[in-house]
Parts: C-alpha cells; sequence; structure tokens
C-alpha cells in the first residue's frame, strides 16, 4: 500500500528545498545588483513616488530590477513579471529585507493597481500592451477616481465619456490624482450612461495622458509635498480599446482596483525596516536605573503599539501562508488596511512625542533629517485614513462581506 503521509512529507521537503534553492539565488543576484549606496534609504522609494527621475545607481537598480521582473515577481512571465510563485515572492521580500533593499517599482499606480486590474480584466491585447512596460518602470500610471461632488460616494461621479464612433471622447474634472503631473496614463472611471442607475451606467477607460486636453495642478499639502493633483479633461481623446472590460459594467472593475489598492497598503513591505521605535524613545527621553523608560504611562503605551505592530505582521504572514497559492486581493485587504493604518499613525504619534521638540522641527541644521521627516510622517500619515476607501468605509466592508452582519435601519 501507499504511504499517503510518507508522500506529502516527501513533497513537502522537496519544496522546502526549491524555496531554499531560490533563496541562494535571490540572495546572491540581491547582493550583486543592489548598489550599498543604496542600503536601509527608505526615503529613495518615496522620491520616486514624488516625481524623481532616477539616476546613477538608483537608476541602475531600477533599471536591473525592470529586466529581471522581480519589480512585479508574481506576473507572468510573458507580460513582463517574474514568474514567480507566492512563496518564492515572500522569499524575494524576505531577502531584500535582510539588505535593506527596497522594490523601486512600487512608486506608482502602475505596478500595484492598474496593472493588477488589467491582469484581471484586461484582453490579451491590453496586457501586452500595457504591462511589459509597467514591469520595466517605463511608464508611470494614475488613478482618476473621486470627483469634486463624488469622494466617499463615488458612484456619483459624473466625468462624461461619449462614443465617437473610432474613439471616445472624455469631458470632466478629477481631483485628489495622485501622481497625474508625472503619469504617462491613467485609469479612469467615466460615466457612459446618464440614464442607468448610477452604479450601472460607469465604464473604466485607459487614457493616454499625454494630450493638451488634459490638464493638471498639484494641491499643496500641508506636510509640504504635492502628490495630489486636480486634473482637468476637456474633450479627452482615448482609444476604442482604451475600455477596460465591458461598457457600463466599470464599477465592477472599479472596485476591484480599489481591492488591490488596500492590498498594497497594508504595511507588507519590501523595504528596510525603520529603527525600532524603543530604541528612538531610549535616545530622547529620561531612563531609570535599570535602562527602561521612566514615564511608566509612555512604556506602557509604547509596548501596547509594539505589540499590536507584532500581531499585524503575524497576521499579514498568516493570510500569506493561507493563501495556498491564490494571487489577488480580497475583502481581507480591509481589514490590514484599517491595521496598518492603526499601526502607522500611532508610531507616528508616539515618535513625535518621544522626540518633544526636536520632533517639530521644519529645516535647519538644529534637526536632524530623521526629527525633520518625523512632523512630515506624522502630518501626512493623517491621510490614511482617508485615502484607500476611508476607515469607515472599510468598517462597512468588514461588518457585511466578512462579518455577516445586516444592515441597521433606524425608526424615528
Amino acid at each position: 500500500m501507499t504511504d499517503l503521509g510518507s508522500e506529502t512529507d516527501m513533497a513537502n521537503t522537496a519544496g522546502d528545498l526549491e524555496l531554499e534553492t531560490f533563496r541562494a539565488e535571490a540572495r546572491a543576484w540581491l547582493e550583486a545588483n543592489f548598489s550599498a549606496s543604496l542600503r536601509g534609504q527608505t526615503g529613495m522609494a518615496m522620491a520616486l513616488m514624488d516625481g524623481l527621475a532616477p539616476t546613477g545607481d538608483l537608476l541602475a537598480w531600477k533599471q536591473a530590477m525592470g529586466a529581471k521582473g522581480w519589480g512585479t515577481p508574481t506576473w507572468p512571465a510573458e507580460y513582463g513579471g517574474g514568474g514567480l510563485s507566492p512563496q518564492q515572492a515572500r522569499v524575494l521580500q524576505q531577502e531584500m529585507g535582510r539588505i535593506g533593499a527596497f522594490n523601486p517599482l512600487t512608486a506608482g499606480m502602475g505596478v500595484t493597481m492598474i496593472g493588477p486590474t488589467i491582469l484581471d480584466y484586461g484582453t490579451e491585447e491590453q496586457k501586452r500592451q500595457h504591462l511589459p512596460p509597467i514591469a520595466r518602470g517605463e511608464i508611470r500610471w494614475c488613478v482618476g477616481y473621486s470627483e469634486p461632488n463624488a469622494g466617499s460616494d463615488l458612484a456619483s461621479l459624473q466625468m462624461k465619456c461619449e462614443d465617437a464612433g473610432d474613439h471616445w471622447v472624455i469631458t470632466g474634472q478629477k481631483t485628489w490624482t495622485s501622481g497625474a503631473q508625472y503619469s504617462d496614463w491613467c485609469g479612469a472611471l467615466v460615466r457612459t450612461d446618464n440614464t442607468a442607475k448610477k452604479h450601472d451606467g460607469i465604464s473604466f477607460m485607459l487614457i493616454d495622458m499625454h494630450q493638451p486636453a488634459i490638464e493638471t495642478r498639484p494641491i499643496a499639502l500641508i506636510a509640504g509635498a504635492s502628490p495630489f493633483c486636480e486634473t482637468f479633461f476637456t474633450q479627452a481623446r482615448a482609444e476604442k480599446d482604451g475600455l477596460l472590460g465591458q461598457i457600463n459594467v466599470g464599477w465592477t472593475v472599479g472596485k476591484r482596483l480599489l481591492q488591490h489598492e488596500r492590498a498594497s497598503q497594508t504595511g507588507g513591505s519590501t523595504g528596510p525596516k525603520p529603527t525600532a521605535l524603543q530604541d528612538v524613545a531610549k535616545r530622547y527621553v529620561e531612563l531609570d536605573a535599570e535602562g527602561k523608560i521612566a514615564d511608566t504611562d509612555l512604556r506602557t503605551r509604547l509596548t501596547q503599539h509594539l505589540m499590536d505592530a507584532k500581531v499585524h505582521g503575524l497576521t499579514l504572514a498568516r493570510v500569506a501562508a493561507e493563501s495556498k497559492g491564490a494571487s489577488g486581493a480580497t475583502t481581507t485587504a480591509s481589514i490590514l488596511k484599517n491595521s496598518a493604518t492603526n499601526v502607522a499613525q500611532t508610531r507616528a504619534e508616539l515618535t513625535l512625542e518621544i522626540m518633544g521638540a526636536q520632533g517639530l522641527g521644519w529645516e535647519g541644521e538644529a534637526f536632524a533629517p530623521e526629527e525633520r521627516d518625523a512632523v512630515r510622517s506624522w502630518l501626512s500619515g493623517k491621510a490614511m485614513s482617508i485615502y484607500g476607501g476611508s476607515v469607515e468605509i472599510q468598517n462597512n466592508i468588514i461588518s457585511k462581506r466578512i462579518l455577516g452582519l445586516p444592515d441597521t435601519t433606524h425608526s424615528s
């Protein structure tokens, strides 16, 4: 008789050996291609998000990751991706974290949102046209969703898209369009039927941003950077093959993109880990005779934060382990998105409290770079509760789609 248990053990052992072989290959490649000058430079990825044109070692790293396909590790190789299994991608992430490397291709919307959505809904022609340039980091994408009168109630959007025979004509305005001023393409929700119910008359359109009919105006933010734009479309053109998915069924496509966005905001970073907050505290606050933080209230709150961060990390690992090879985003991203927001915002608040006046510096030699970054991170991090779907929206998704709770009605 066949010992099924032994066969399973052998298969698991073979799988472990394959992963360890891949780990050795990934480690060697990363050591050979990731420059020591970039190690631990957490700000580099954010600089790319802010439109920095990479040069020198940063450019070489971006090109190497794009050519290898490891900027999009689980995308199929025929579309420019790495063709890795989810398990191999996790090993790659671990090895990048080990040497303080970051993925230079996740700085825009193409890798994290548009590309995965094209993989879900695109035709073969759309995949071959758009995915390889995204995977190589050659083009940038933005996402046109919110409008001045359509924020959380996104389905109220009014940007009009009309069929002009051999192309589409688009007129209207989007706002909070991240990176629009740097982008080559935009994936936008548009209204193609004004007579249908508001969710039913929406389509998802791929629009070339390089045309005079599109104007972007950056919105200055309190943190100093301007990643968001107002974006105006005045009879802009989209080609006929720019329709992603079916006409008037774009709401389904749009919701899927939001799932991918939330999945990218769960805190599963490939970059270097920040300095442990307890180590930051030891530099700025009074310690007792045993080397502990003397303020017991601060010590308690810091301990709770470290526990929350650890639980979030373990939950990320469990979700990844339970995926069993599945890819793509699910409603569990709403749980992780809210958890990541709580961890990040609490860390920012505690950092400022720990640094005291040194955490409020905006410029000048009296403040170290990490001190100037602290106040900017605190300010910009406030938006985490809103972008990608507000905390309240995520709580609704969690209660209805995960917990199965009924809608509540209130009688007058």
